[in-house]
């Protein structure tokens, strides 16, 4: 199935979904702009996740309710990690979200728990740290980064020679980078205004426990849309970048026949 979705010398993306109201988003939008192949796995997708990341030239782990370690819940993690491993051993550009994210970190040697000072639920501001002035994906944004939040875990050490990127009032670690092209984001950089409606309408509790109602939060993602799509598109955007540079670059390394 995956060889079909190839057009041509188009770059091939390997999407892990975790549910089907936590797709791709913005991101898929840039993607398509960019006329990459995309192959989504994942339960919802009815596609097993795959261990192996070969025959792709980019990898992207979504978001989900459940945490990095419960396979019991959600047999499919343990795949995930399996294909997040060999990915980041075959240095083929990654981005993991939110879950993706914390997966990430659990597979370099980090450790995700329950959030420090609580959950983060709606619309909040991030400030990126100095490193970030030289990262390939979050340099030179804007002052006034806000983003759509929805997590109960995080990450609360980042793996061993990670760089930290990207922090908010209620958590230190909402990005970082692993090696060179290994990218995890607490955030939802996907989100648009169509993710919060969906995940208001069946996160009643969540937004009890951080004193919310699905009103204000969807209000609040609607009013900052067009800031939202201007910032994280440029991300999305730098990412496909860098698969196609190490993309190109793979090629020509490959020995000649």
């Amino acid at each position: 199935m995956a060889d079909a979705l190839r057009g041509g010398d188009s770059l091939r993306v390997l999407v892990v979904e975790h549910e089907a109201d936590a797709g791709l988003g913005l991101i898929g939008e840039r993607l398509q702009a960019a006329d990459v192949d995309v192959h989504v796995v994942g339960p919802d997708a009815r596609s097993d996740v795959p261990t192996s990341a070969s025959g792709f030239d980019g990898v992207v782990v979504l978001g989900g309710t459940p945490g990095p370690l419960e396979d019991e819940r959600a047999p499919w993690l343990g795949p995930t990690r399996e294909l997040m491993r060999s990915t980041l051993d075959a240095g083929i550009p990654l981005l993991g979200v939110c879950l993706g994210a914390q997966l990430l970190a659990v597979v370099a040697g980090g450790h995700v728990a329950e959030a420090a000072r609580g959950g983060e639920v709606g619309l909040s501001a991030v400030r990126m740290t100095d490193a970030a002035a030289s990262d390939p994906l979050l340099h030179d944004l804007p002052d006034d980064l806000r983003t759509l939040q929805w997590h109960f875990l995080e990450v609360r050490e980042l793996p061993s020679g990670s760089v930290s990127l990207c922090t908010s009032e209620r958590c230190s670690n909402q990005a970082f980078r692993v090696g060179e092209s290994a990218w995890g984001l607490q955030f939802h950089l996907e989100a648009t205004t169509r993710t919060a409606v969906d995940w208001t309408a069946t996160g009643t509790a969540d937004l009890a426990t951080v004193g919310l109602t699905a009103d204000q939060v969807v209000s609040d993602v609607h009013a900052a849309e067009d800031d939202l799509r201007a910032t994280w598109s440029v991300v999305a955007d730098r990412w496909i970048d860098v698969v196609r540079e190490s993309a190109r670059a793979q090629e020509r390394a490959a020995p000649r026949s």
